[in-house]
């Protein structure tokens, strides 16, 4: 269903391919949550006076566009997770995007090669470690994870979930096939119990005593401390930014593209430059509790108290390319079972 950002938003997809495309507005098709994005919807419109109309999607959206084609009234898709940009770029339902702009704000780590995607956060796959029973400096890499002497006392969700593919697909990346064996087949080894749960509820089992230290990413601590339950299993637990032996932090991230059909190009160029410039990544990171990634911008206060790292400097699409076969070795080494 569409939602509604602005009076002329589109609902009906027939009613939109039936009307003719007005020239003050974009459309958008989003996984984002709509209060993350109506503060840089309103803030664009401010600014330029092009209206906004944002279709939220939980699910299906390569198969909503390839269903529409050409004549899909979608301009931009705007998505979290690596695996997801690639896959509509993949999919043959982009266009590639040369711009000044776009270039500058977006360091070439963040974007397609081809200019299909590109970046506007970042979220780091960090590790939550007890204030109690964890010492600074016990755990530094993500190679550290696999060391016996974690042994009962890690805990992660699914090997499988998009999160920890990402992961290791990173970890394929740095170590190649045989060590990123030893590694998932070290880390499963070290687990307190099975893996379960989403990453807050890590937090929780840490904070719980049932293990010492696990896996999560950086934007969940903020949406647990806002919460009144939840705030005392984020203050039970350190953040630490573990990086790769001669590498940086694994970081995914949040994007947007051009949609092949873009009945308003020039209008969706618009938005996608100011969507990465610093004004806007800073009004998106106060929302979302991610990194913003245009040169000079700043997180979050609270997000800046964390600690600063570095992120790892391989391009994201080389590691959208390893996830099958990170699967494949999660799959192998029976991570979850």
């Amino acid at each position: 269903m569409f939602a509604k950002m602005k009076p002329t938003a589109f609902a009906l997809l027939a009613a939109t391919i039936a009307a003719p495309a007005l020239a003050d507005e974009v459309n958008l098709y989003s996984y984002r949550q709509p209060e993350l994005l109506k503060p840089l919807t309103d803030a664009f419109t401010a600014e330029t006076g092009i209206n906004v109309n944002v279709a939220y999607l939980e699910k299906g959206m390569i198969e909503r566009l390839t269903a529409e084609g050409t004549r899909s009234p979608a301009d931009l898709v705007l998505t979290v997770d690596i695996a997801r940009l690639a896959a509509v770029v993949d999919a043959g339902l982009t266009q590639p995007v040369d711009s000044a702009a776009l270039s500058a704000n977006v360091p070439a780590a963040f974007h397609d090669p081809d200019g299909h995607w590109w970046g506007l956060s970042t979220r780091a796959r960090v590790v939550y470690a007890s204030k109690e029973r964890v010492k600074p400096g016990d755990v530094t890499t993500y190679e550290d994870l696999a060391d016996p002497k974690w042994k009962g006392r890690i805990c992660t969700r699914s090997g499988t979930h998009a999160y920890n593919v990402a992961l290791t697909a990173a970890v394929l990346h740095h170590l190649g096939e045989d060590g990123a064996r030893a590694w998932l087949e070290g880390v499963k080894a070290n687990l307190a119990r099975k893996p379960q749960g989403n990453d807050r509820a890590q937090v929780k089992a840490i904070w719980a005593g049932e293990c010492d230290i696990a896996i999560g990413n950086t934007y969940y601590m903020g949406e647990m401390l806002k919460d009144s339950e939840q705030k005392e299993w984020a203050d039970s637990v350190n953040i630490v930014f573990p990086v790769f032996e001669g590498g940086g932090a694994h970081v995914n991230i949040s994007g947007v593209a051009m949609t092949k059909a873009a009945p308003h190009r020039e209008n969706a160029l618009k938005m996608m430059e100011f969507l990465t410039s610093p004004q806007a990544q800073e009004i998106y990171a106060h929302a979302n509790f991610e990194y913003p990634i245009a040169p000079g911008t700043e997180p979050d206060a609270l997000v800046k108290g964390w600690g600063s790292f570095t992120p790892d400097s391989v391009n994201l699409m080389e590691l959208a390319k390893l996830r099958p076969a990170a699967l494949k070795l999660i799959e192998e080494v029976d991570f979850d079972g």
